[in-house]
């Protein structure tokens, strides 16, 4: 071989080397920054709490990042069968799921969902479902997406709700929640459904255990009363605290006649009892005003309750009446001011 066709093969092969060189240190530098990526989105999953998942629709093989393990409860890496891990679902979650699972392989539309499991250490727990559809030639062949733990996020908003509709003190659902079923029951009754029955019902005596025994004691009282009235009220839509010493109760307009008296006996039995301290003892007793489900408007049927309880308590207290039996009907100017929002 002459030199200069060795020159040139050197050189060509020093050429090459270079190249090959450069190429290795750029494959090095994708690999670090995705590498890097992936941390990245590794801590982001984590702070999230949640991780990725896929499923092969041909064979039914599921793929989880250590997210969706550690939501699971279960060993990292483990070998993952389908219907072991739809055991973990509670029954309405995984009716739900199966449903939009089969729209979304049969649309090629994905779905978000929430739901609730519970992992084989007994781990109650909610997760974010979301999820995609891969197709090939019309044809759904993988599901892939994010699964998240978002139970602190359910317990907030439980907590945010409990705080806007229950009675603090008593745990009863509160006035707002009172006003609107109220007015709920009205809008049925337009529509010719049956609408609910109204109780009110007033604490007898009530002032005068503030008045002896102080707020403290007359809390426990308060307490004591709304945990009897429930017990009393099992068949209810609604129990209620509207007022200080005051309590509502809607039952179904299904029920006759004979229950609501019967439910409204029941009522003054329950909440009959006796606050004593120090040698002291204070009475307390309850009026029951009852509003048959006749009423045109949810004001006129407060009106009517309470316009029945003012007859029970002249009557004597410890008792209940029935508007229509004792009371005269009440005309269109004779609105419960405290009402009228929702009239």
């Amino acid at each position: 071989m002459d030199l200069p066709d060795v020159a040139g093969g050197l050189s060509s092969a020093r050429t090459l080397l270079s190249e090959l060189e450069s190429r290795t240190v750029l494959l090095r530098e994708q690999n670090a920054e995705l590498a890097r990526r992936d941390r990245i989105v590794g801590l982001a999953l984590a702070t999230a709490q949640a991780g990725v998942w896929q499923c092969s629709l041909r064979d039914q093989a599921l793929e989880w990042t250590d997210g969706v393990y550690d939501m699971f409860d279960l060993p990292r890496g483990a070998r993952l069968r389908r219907q072991e891990t739809l055991a973990c679902y509670a029954e309405p979650s995984l009716r739900t799921l199966t449903r939009v699972r089969a729209n979304a392989i049969r649309t090629g539309v994905g779905f978000r969902l929430d739901a609730e499991i519970v992992t084989p250490k007994g781990t109650r727990r909610w997760i974010r479902i979301t999820a995609d559809v891969e197709r090939e030639n019309g044809v759904s062949t993988r599901l892939y997406g994010m699964k998240q733990d978002i139970t602190e996020a359910k317990s907030q908003a439980e907590r945010t709700r409990r705080l806007a509709e229950v009675d603090a003190m008593t745990g009863l659902a509160n006035r707002a929640v009172f006003e609107e079923r109220l007015s709920d029951a009205g809008r049925r009754m337009g529509g010719e459904c049956a609408s609910s029955t109204l109780l009110l019902i007033d604490l007898d005596g009530f002032k005068q255990v503030n008045d002896t025994f102080g707020h403290a004691l007359g809390d426990e009282c308060l307490k004591t009363a709304a945990a009897r009235l429930s017990a009393a009220c099992a068949e209810a839509e609604l129990v209620a605290r509207i007022g200080g010493d005051e309590f509502a109760v809607l039952l179904g307009g299904h029920l006759g006649r004979d229950a609501i008296e019967r439910i409204a006996c029941a009522i003054v039995a329950a909440l009959r009892m006796t606050v004593e301290r120090d040698g002291k003892a204070v009475p307390v007793g309850a009026s029951v005003g009852v509003a048959l489900s006749t009423s045109d408007a949810p004001w006129r049927q407060f009106g009517e309750a309470d316009a029945a309880l003012y007859a029970a308590k002249a009557a004597g207290r410890g008792a209940f009446r029935v508007f229509g039996d004792v009371c005269a009907p009440l005309n269109a100017r004779e609105r419960i001011p405290i009402l009228a929002a929702v009239g």
